[in-house]
């Protein structure tokens, strides 16, 4: 398996050991975010100065939505599509732009019967917390493929 550069993922090393997570306290993708550093990387409290991050992260335009893709003959609502967007923009605490205006999207498809529409209601809450936490750990593999010289 080492010559197909297949490895386990691990976990990840940052070149910067400070950043501001933006807007404070921000959406669902930002909270958990802040949480998702751990130890490795300090996330900057919201009275801390701009200037003592190496990085300022801005986590825009949280977008959640729920879309009618499929109904049956008489009008009934069968499937929805659920969907996450989450504009990013990274930047340096001198202001050099790193990564600016990315988009990040999730959807997941949901059957749908009004029979059991509070079961499908704590399906569709589950399955908003599962994009949210893939959007995250997006997120940290982008952060952790900024190289050392990036920071300058």
């Amino acid at each position: 398996m080492a010559g197909c550069g297949f490895r386990l993922r691990g976990s990840q090393t940052f070149a910067f050991q400070r950043i501001a997570i933006q807007p404070q306290p921000g959406g669902a993708v930002a909270q958990e975010l802040r949480r998702a550093f751990g130890p490795a990387v300090r996330v900057l409290a919201a009275q801390d100065p701009l200037t003592q991050a190496q990085l300022v992260l801005t986590v825009s335009n949280e977008q959640r939505e729920r879309v009618v893709v499929g109904v049956n003959s008489s009008g009934q609502v069968r499937e929805l599509q659920l969907r996450i967007r989450v504009r990013l923009q990274l930047r340096t605490a001198q202001g050099k732009d790193i990564m600016e205006g990315d988009e990040i999207a999730q959807q997941r498809d949901i059957s749908y019967s009004e029979s059991a529409a509070l079961a499908k209601e704590t399906e569709e809450a589950l399955l908003y917390r599962d994009m949210q936490t893939d959007i995250v750990q997006q997120i940290l593999r982008r952060l952790a493929a900024i190289q050392p010289g990036q920071l300058d």
